[in-house]
């Protein structure tokens, strides 16, 4: 894209330099692509995914998230909700920066129990039953001073080939036409009260992650715990080359993005900018890849941070970090609620690419990386317009983006 000064009509002049007061901050001037530490960021991933933490029961997880945040070295607090809010400081005081992930997950919660000794479930979060339909499941009651937990098995409630036949494939999909196996000598309602359990006990969807030779991670709740597990591994390569990070970055750690609150507390009113990690859509009709960083250029909330978004792609350019741009039609993330909640800062999405997402689901950790690679790359650089991203209000003649979106003459192409 062409920038700077324009004449009457509308075309770059070449006898100006651009006002750099203006232009974004650069991204060549001596960030390096720091090498990630997967054998941790691996580690981490797979210590995440054994730990069930549906949106609504996430306290476990966040446990181990705040001792890997301790072995880094970084600050931390909780909010009185549960999110997790981590400082890398810099020095330079006032405006900051937010990466944001979620730790909690998709999950079920029993709605009956049934006559017959298993249980009726609703979805936590969205996702479809058809994906559920095999799953296994540990059932969490509430007394956690006995045996307070169970498993069990999603099934169709005809399961049984040998007993209907054609009918199996004929009934219908959804959470009406599903139900849990209790693995327990239960035969009725009264068996199920027996065992402690009871309605509105957390039903989690066991993650049973797989990591193949050729670096391809098969896991149920990839969505977000690779994403987490991404940023501690940025943070880390951080931390471990000794870089001085010229903005103060926090990491947000938020519960309850799949039930669609995210974000929406835990940012300071000092955050200018917010980079969300999540999924990236891989399936057909969209360009997200598995083996590369993606930056979400909008979804179904609507384009994300014209100038930000572009901050990150020059980044992957220059440095030569795969990338890939895409827009997703079914999606909302972190930003999403950030924003809506009413948070006064630039947003943008990137992410490593899934397929089947919140199903079955599958990255690279080629994918892993970049992200990972991305998010240090970004943490070295300053605000995309440094001067006017560090107050919150300012006046017209200072707002810098005429010169990388120009609006002179655009009305007449």
């Amino acid at each position: 894209m062409l920038t700077g000064p324009r004449d009457d009509d509308g075309l770059v002049r070449d006898d100006v330099e651009p006002n750099e007061r203006f232009l974004p901050s650069p991204v060549d001037a001596g960030q390096k692509r720091l090498p990630i530490d997967m054998d941790y960021v691996q580690r981490v991933m797979l210590e995440l995914l054994t730990i069930p933490s549906p949106s609504g029961r996430t306290d476990h997880v966040m446990q181990l998230i705040g001792g890997e945040l301790r072995d880094l070295g970084l600050d931390f607090e909780v909010t009185r909700r549960g999110a997790l809010i981590a400082e890398l400081p810099s020095r330079s005081p006032g405006a900051d920066r937010t990466v944001v992930v979620h730790a909690d997950t998709i999950g079920c919660m029993v709605s009956q129990l049934k006559d017959n000794g298993r249980l009726a479930i609703v979805p936590v979060g969205t996702h479809s039953a058809r994906f559920a339909e095999g799953a296994r499941v540990t059932i969490f009651s509430d007394d956690v001073t006995g045996d307070y937990w169970h498993t069990g098995t999603i099934l169709p409630i005809k399961a049984s080939g040998h007993r209907f036949g054609d009918e199996v494939d004929e009934q219908g999909v959804g959470w009406d036409h599903v139900e849990v196996r209790v693995d327990e000598v239960v035969h009725s309602r009264a068996d199920l009260e027996r065992r402690g359990i009871q309605v509105g006990d957390f039903v989690a969807i066991d993650a049973q992650p797989v990591v193949t030779t050729s670096g391809f991670v098969n896991s149920r709740h990839l969505d977000d715990k690779a994403g987490v597990a991404a940023a501690l591994g940025a943070f880390k390569a951080i931390i471990d080359h000794g870089v001085e990070v010229p903005v103060t970055a926090h990491l947000l750690v938020t519960i309850a993005e799949e039930v669609g609150l995210g974000a929406s507390h835990g940012l300071d009113a000092d955050v200018a900018e917010l980079v969300s990690i999540d999924t990236s859509v891989v399936a057909p009709g969209q360009a997200s890849s598995e083996q590369c960083v993606n930056i979400a250029m909008q979804d179904s909330t609507g384009p994300f941070d014209y100038h930000l978004t572009r901050h990150l792609i020059d980044l992957c350019r220059v440095h030569e970090v795969p990338h890939r741009r895409d827009v997703y039609k079914y999606y909302r993330s972190d930003a999403a609620s950030a924003l809506e909640a009413g948070a006064n800062t630039r947003a943008a999405l990137i992410g490593f690419g899934i397929d089947g997402s919140h199903g079955n689901e599958r990255t690279h950790l080629d994918g892993i990386r970049s992200t990972a690679e991305l998010v240090a790359l970004y943490l070295q650089t300053d605000l995309t317009f440094r001067s006017w991203d560090r107050r919150p209000t300012g006046d017209l003649s200072d707002f810098p983006s005429l010169a990388v979106q120009p609006a002179d003459g655009e009305s007449a192409r």
